[in-house]
Order: structure tokens, then C-alpha cells, then sequence
């Protein structure tokens, strides 16, 4: 097996010492250096102490496979808010209406699997009635940010010729704007309705939930002709986890301890294009 030790690469390296504490520690016969603040560990044993040493350092660990390789998969998947880009759209709409703590409290509750999620974005959305159309520019001009790494991420996958996928419970006004921004293939996410340049506090036809995300992914993934062990999916809250468990490789990205803990992977302190070095 291989370890894959990476932080964040502004401030997630470690000692030449301690690195060699590591190899010692896993009795890993080769170091490899992936890049600012990342290392891949071959041959590794594994060693219960290892957890907790990175813990101290602000560094994600990963136990990667020798034969899994990036230029096998297929499909990538990536949730939106909070996994792509670093907000919650709707959290921030609502704070448009002064009313941002009442929205994120029901966003945090349905992350955390909670709440049914069709029901919680229902009262969210309610809660944006009368907000003018423009105020969804506002948030996608001053508030979105892509998450570190997004970019790189999405760009390698393209180059392999991997099929992407964004699959959100948010909004076709943001998820539209990255499918064009980034070059995404694919995307499914929710409509707001809008009448007389307002939001009603409605959504449009059926709420993409964790099972619609699930569905759409197994439909790509058999459209392409992938198998399972050929698709990644990422994400972040407890509606990622029914896409997150059809796919080959779950990554749980800065996520919430449900999805952690059934995820085959957490990043916590890597940027998204973390992701790429789970693949040799």
C-alpha cells in the first residue's frame, strides 16, 4: 500500500526529520514528493500512531492501492456548495434578507442528515420569497469562490479524457455559471422560480435530493460504459452519501462527520486537487 500525506501547501509541510520518523514508523521503502506540502509513502505498513501524527501536523493521511491509477477512471463527480465552491449559495441569499443565520441553521442540520433534505430546502427556499433576481448575481459576482484547487482538479480530469459531473441540491443559476466557467460535462441541480424578476420562495418540478444524485450518477456512469471502480464521487453533507456510495472512490471534502465516516477518503487540510493524489 501506499501512504499519501498532504496539508494545505501555504503551510502544511513537515520537518525532513519527521518524514523520516514516517518512513520509519510505515518501514516505507521509497518517498515521493507530490508537490508543495504532499508526499507519497510505497511499500507502507500500516501503524496505529500515524493518525494521530498527523492530526498534530494539519495533515490528511490516505492508505492508496497500488494498482489504482488515475488514468482508469471515468467519472468524477463533485458536489457544489461547500465541495467546488468554498459557500453555501443559499446561505447566502438569505443573508441578502438579513436572515442568514435562520437559513444556515436549517442548511447545517440537513448537512449533518438531520433533516429531510427535500423538506429543509423547501423552508429554506420559502424564506428567499420577494428577493429580487438580481440578488443572485450579487452573490455569484461578490460571494462565490472556487475552492483551492478546483480548478486544477477538474482541468486534469478533462486532459484524461474522465467524464465530470456536477451534481448539486442548489441552484441551476450557480451550477450553469461553473459547467461554463470550468468546462464541466454535466450538471443537475434545482430551479428557483422566479415571476415578475422575484423569487416566489418556490422551486421548480422535483428537488435534486441525495437519491436524485445517486441516479444521475449511476446514469452517467452506465451511459459511458464506466464500472464502479472506474468513478469518484466527492462531497461534503449527508445528501452526498447515496451518490458517494455507488462510487469506486468516495472522497469526504472539509465534510461533515457522517459523510467522514463512510467515505473511503477525507481531505480536511489539501486543497480539492487533493483528490488527484489519491490516484498513482
Amino acid at each position: 500500500m501506499n501512504l499519501v500525506l498532504q496539508g494545505d501547501p501555504a503551510g502544511g509541510a513537515i520537518s525532513r526529520d519527521e518524514l523520516t520518523q514516517l518512513v520509519a514508523l510505515t518501514q516505507a521503502n521509497h518517498v515521493i514528493d507530490l508537490g508543495p506540502g504532499a508526499w507519497r509513502l510505497s511499500n507502507a505498513r500500516d501503524d496505529r500512531s500515524i493518525e494521530a501524527f498527523c492530526a498534530q501536523r494539519g495533515l490528511d493521511f490516505a492508505w492508496v492501492p497500488d494498482e489504482r491509477r488515475l488514468t482508469d477512471m471515468r467519472l468524477v463527480a463533485l458536489d457544489m456548495d461547500s465541495t467546488l465552491i468554498t459557500i453555501e449559495c443559499i446561505d447566502e441569499i438569505g443573508d441578502l434578507l438579513g436572515i442568514k443565520e435562520k437559513v444556515a441553521a436549517i442548511t447545517a442540520a440537513a448537512m449533518r442528515g438531520e433533516l429531510d433534505y427535500p423538506e429543509s430546502l423547501r423552508r429554506r427556499v420559502a424564506l428567499l420569497a420577494g428577493l429580487e433576481e438580481s440578488g443572485l448575481e450579487r452573490v455569484l459576482e461578490d460571494r462565490l469562490e472556487l475552492s483551492p484547487g478546483a480548478e486544477r482538479l477538474v482541468a486534469r480530469c478533462h486532459e484524461l479524457g474522465l467524464r465530470t459531473l456536477l451534481v448539486s441540491g442548489g441552484f441551476s443559476f450557480f451550477t450553469d455559471w461553473l459547467k461554463a466557467r470550468l468546462g464541466i460535462d454535466e450538471a443537475l441541480s434545482n430551479q428557483l422560480e422566479i415571476a415578475g424578476g422575484r423569487l416566489t420562495g418556490r422551486v421548480i418540478g422535483k428537488i435534486v435530493d441525495g437519491e436524485a444524485k445517486a441516479v444521475r450518477f449511476v446514469r452517467t456512469m452506465r451511459a459511458i460504459g464506466a464500472a464502479r471502480e472506474q468513478t469518484v464521487a466527492v462531497g461534503d453533507g449527508a445528501n452526498d452519501l447515496p451518490m458517494m456510495a455507488q462510487a469506486g472512490v468516495s472522497v469526504a471534502y472539509r465534510a461533515k462527520p457522517p459523510v467522514r465516516e463512510q467515505a473511503t477518503h477525507t481531505i480536511d487540510h489539501a486543497g480539492l486537487d487533493g483528490v488527484l493524489n489519491l490516484f498513482l
